[in-house]
């Protein structure tokens, strides 16, 4: 009898101590499922975004030069106005470049209507977005406005020192950088065969995040939002980042279970010993 009485009160420390019972198993699927949460976001961010740092000061201030950002690899169909892309255009540079899609097919790009903005098809666009220079640096600088003075400022001046007017070839793209003043992008290319524009077909990833030195999703504009074929719909990323941190948070969680069970139920059984 004695055995049997001291059996069963190992098997109740047991499940006390969490070292069995329903808790052990939750613990152990908690920290099963977290493992599979957080290493398939992972794995589905390998496969869908790629890294790319920017060199220069062309997208600024959107982006910085050095920053590090996370571009969803996709298909140049899926392409809309004022999404920010990396592509490769032997023309332009045999590197990838990163620049901001304000025209694409059929579109006419216009700089400047009034107020000095852009227009694509009539429509002027707000581009709270870009930096000009500051009118009152400009006259300093060289008094012609053309942007080679070193100040600057967000939605000042005009959107283009470059006047012109473009219709956008089928299949094509006509890109800006949100540095107007400093962005060697579409308007340098004017004279060249499809006045400035990039195909389709050489844009590999449209950039949706920040991701060093600063942490920042961008936001599709809304100033293109009522232009036929709207913006683009955000990438799954902050689906990714909520699975990577759901799945940390149930690792540690599961993990913790045990030790905290065990640690609580010797606190409880030394009270009872000193109750005795």
């Amino acid at each position: 009898m004695g055995g049997t009485q001291e059996s069963g009160t190992e098997g109740i420390r047991g499940g006390k101590d969490g070292r069995g019972g329903l808790g052990n198993v939750l613990s152990g699927v908690a920290v099963a499922v977290g493992f599979v949460l957080f290493l398939g976001a992972f794995a589905w961010g390998a496969l869908v975004y790629q890294p790319y740092t920017v060199p220069t000061d062309s997208m600024m201030p959107t982006v910085n030069p050095g920053d590090r950002v996370l571009a969803q690899r996709i298909d140049g169909g899926e392409v809309r106005r004022g999404d920010v892309v990396v592509f490769t255009d032997s023309t332009w540079s045999d590197s990838p470049m990163v620049k901001r899609v304000v025209g694409i097919g059929g579109d006419t790009v216009k700089c400047c209507g009034a107020g000095g903005r852009l227009t694509v098809n009539g429509k002027e666009l707000d581009e709270p977005y870009i930096e000009h220079p500051k009118p009152e640096a400009a006259d300093a600088g060289t008094g012609t406005g053309t942007g080679a003075s070193t100040g600057t400022g967000t939605g000042l001046g005009v959107a283009s020192d470059t006047p012109f007017e473009v219709t956008v070839p089928e299949g094509n793209l006509f890109l800006l950088g949100d540095r107007r003043s400093a962005s060697l992008d579409s308007r340098a290319h004017l004279q060249e065969a499809g006045q400035g524009t990039v195909a389709r077909s050489a844009v590999h990833a449209r950039v949706d995040a920040l991701a060093w030195p600063s942490m920042a999703m961008l936001e599709r504009p809304g100033t293109y939002a009522s232009l036929p074929g709207g913006t683009s719909q955000p990438g799954p990323l902050r689906l990714q980042l909520a699975a990577v941190l759901a799945g940390a948070a149930l690792v540690v969680l599961g993990a913790a279970y045990g030790p905290v069970v065990r640690v609580l139920g010797r606190g409880r059984r030394r009270e009872a010993a000193g109750a005795r």
